[in-house]
């Protein structure tokens, strides 16, 4: 643990990303140092303080929070993701992009040191190369999640421009994660489809067999973001949002992948079993996801992050799938625990 006069704020910290994070970085700066946030309580109530409740669109309370904890870095990790998000466009938008912009302002009222704002690779689209997409490329990003990426990615470049406020940012692949905190996203499946094969055996997939998504096993992604931060400012060429890579598979491969530890796993396309419908043709009840999915990149080129600050996957295909069962066998079966007349 490092002696550390940093005071980091986790916005968020009750979700996927933000529940592994905040625990990550009390492991480094110390728990006191580390002041999680988020709209609702936590679930494990006294082992999470110091914790405050934050909406992140609430400016005067996060103003509030910064002089109270005398506030040095924020991870902003608040959002309504992709596939949530587009039952509620308008919500999304405002939510995703007032958050940041109080983060943003902040940073310069009170002279914050740095940030870190997530970013997807869902700000890519249909019209972006797919295979290796390019870390500046079109982005037309085809929903509403992904236009609020682009946004962000925008005016973090913009602020860092005009007002030298050091926020960084990558673009995450899908995160495949043994956390609870799923469902938010498309490429929430892999986590799902794990848990479903250790739990029930059985998976109904929403996409096709063959549909290629770049992935990122939790722990790589929260190192991602740890290691980007302790870089020297000056190593930090992208002020938008850096791509990431680590790996990329389908659903079909995923399966096969599973199988080598549960051979009776079984699974089903739901996908194949839908019409094909084009865009203009979907409805409220439409299942999207296909269609999301479809305009998301297969493969991502990361060399500038790789140059910049030396960033490498250490999370293949393989060792995610492992860990990720061994996880939820823990989690359905959990060791019985040896009493002391026991060991004798």
């Amino acid at each position: 643990m490092l002696k550390s006069k940093n005071k980091i704020l986790v916005i968020g910290a009750n979700g996927q990303l933000g529940t592994p994070l905040t625990v990550a970085l009390r492991a480094k700066y110390g728990h006191d140092n580390v002041i999680a946030a988020d709209i609702n309580l936590p679930a494990d109530g006294q082992n999470y303080l110091p914790f405050e409740l934050l909406n992140a669109t609430d400016s005067a309370k996060l103003a509030f929070i910064v002089e109270r904890y005398r506030i040095t870095q924020i991870y902003h990790v608040a959002a309504i993701l992709s596939a949530k998000g587009e039952t509620k466009p308008i919500e999304t938008w405002n939510v995703n992009m007032d958050g940041l912009f109080n983060v943003l302002d902040i940073m310069r009222s009170h002279h914050i040191d740095k940030a870190f704002f997530p970013s997807s690779i869902a700000v890519f689209g249909s019209n972006t190369p797919r295979h290796k997409t390019p870390q500046d490329t079109i982005r037309t990003p085809e929903t509403v999640f992904g236009m609020s990426k682009v946004a962000g990615e925008n005016w973090c470049s913009f602020y860092a421009n005009r007002f030298q406020t050091d926020v960084r940012s990558v673009r995450f692949p899908g995160i495949v994660s043994f956390y609870d905190k799923t469902g938010g996203m498309i490429t929430d499946y892999a986590s799902d489809m794990i848990n479903n094969a250790v739990k029930k055996g059985h998976y109904d997939c929403f996409l096709r067999a063959n549909a290629r998504l770049p992935m990122i096993f939790i722990d790589d992604a929260i190192r991602a973001i740890i290691e980007l931060m302790d870089a020297p400012r000056s190593a930090i060429s992208i002020r938008s949002s850096y791509n990431i890579n680590a790996m990329s598979f389908t659903p079909a491969e995923l399966a096969t992948e599973i199988k080598k530890h549960l051979p009776e796993f079984a699974i089903t396309y739901k996908s194949e079993e839908i019409k094909e419908q084009l865009p203009h043709h979907l409805t409220p009840k439409s299942d999207v996801r296909q269609y999301i999915a479809d305009a998301l990149p297969e493969s991502v080129d990361d060399s500038q992050a790789r140059k910049d600050w030396e960033w490498t996957a250490e999370y293949d295909l393989s060792h995610t799938v492992q860990v990720m069962i061994e996880q939820f066998k823990r989690k359905y079966n959990p060791p019985k625990p040896v009493f002391e007349e026991e060991k004798e």
